[in-house]
């Protein structure tokens, strides 16, 4: 009899979901309550639907244009809308909408690249320093200090400076080296409160590893700010190319961008005889940034459902 009794409570115990995977089961059904009370705000729809069409600009320029955007003819110059040239044209005569359309890329690929590269050595470093805390949390943490310590324009401008060319990695390791170590820091805070859970110090006790209870339980647990403050880092990165090439540090022509059009549209004075050289670039920089930015708010809510 009491074999019998052994026997049943042992199939319980298998059958009966640990702690982790029980948190794993009720945050995912909270993730899924709040994608639908998410989805039904409009300008989160919006904001989706505005990526989705420069990412189509940036890929598929195609889709949207057949002029090629080098075509151009100075007797039209800084000629405004008309039919079949809805944004007119620019200061060589090109067809300004070609022109808006093929900048997409140059501009969506910097700050694609800046969130990227910012989210994985953000996620490398604030594990490492978190977790293991000691000699590597002391070496990362006065790293980030002593960046974060930097004026981060005047550096920027500096370091630019000395580059006869500038690509767009030139542009992304810059923003790159600069951006990394405010995002560590959330991620490291928040890996210093999560390796202190019950469920990882359980795991700890049954033998797990450090880079498992890294790989499976610190890191997927801790990542939810970093994810959202890296699509946040897109449109920072799209607007920080803008202003280069404003101050005249940042990517020129013939490279198309909308940085570049903001930039050629603001020297000798362009924008003032024809406002809409600034005003469609400008205007597609700032729709698709605040894009970015309501898709990161609903993130958080969503990833993060305690804050709800």
């Amino acid at each position: 009899m009491p074999d019998t009794i052994e026997t049943s409570a042992a199939a319980a115990a298998k059958t009966e979901p640990s702690a982790p995977q029980q948190g794993r089961r009720k945050r995912r059904r909270l993730v899924a309550d709040g994608l639908l009370s998410t989805w039904r705000q409009p300008f989160l729809i919006l904001s989706v639907l505005i990526i989705l069409v420069v990412a189509l600009m940036a890929v598929m320029p195609g889709l949207f244009t057949s002029i090629d955007p080098r075509d151009c003819s100075l007797g039209q110059s800084r000629l405004g809308p008309r039919s079949g040239h809805p944004f007119g044209f620019d200061m060589q005569g090109c067809d300004y909408f070609s022109n808006i359309v093929h900048g997409a890329r140059i501009s969506l690929e910097v700050g694609l690249l800046v969130a990227v590269l910012t989210f994985l050595i953000a996620m490398v470093a604030g594990s490492l320093a978190g977790y293991f805390g000691g000699f590597v949390d002391v070496v990362i943490s006065r790293v980030a200090d002593i960046i974060l310590g930097v004026p981060v324009g005047i550096a920027s401008l500096v370091i630019l400076y000395q580059f006869k060319s500038r690509t767009v990695w030139t542009i992304v390791l810059v923003l790159v080296l600069f951006s990394w170590a405010g995002t560590m820091r959330y991620l490291r805070g928040s890996v210093l409160q999560i390796k202190q859970l019950e469920y990882v110090q359980a795991a700890r006790v049954l033998g797990v590893g450090h880079w498992g209870i890294l790989r499976r339980h610190v890191v997927p647990n801790a990542i939810t700010p970093l994810i959202v403050m890296s699509t946040l880092s897109v449109g920072i990165g799209m607007t920080a190319e803008a202003g280069f090439s404003i101050l005249g540090v940042g990517i020129k022509l013939p490279t198309l961008s909308w940085g570049v059009q903001i930039a050629a549209a603001s020297s000798d004075g362009n924008w003032q005889v024809a406002p809409f050289l600034m005003f469609f670039p400008a205007g597609m920089l700032g729709l698709t940034t605040l894009a970015f930015v309501v898709l990161g708010e609903n993130l958080r809510d969503v990833l993060d459902p305690r804050g709800r």
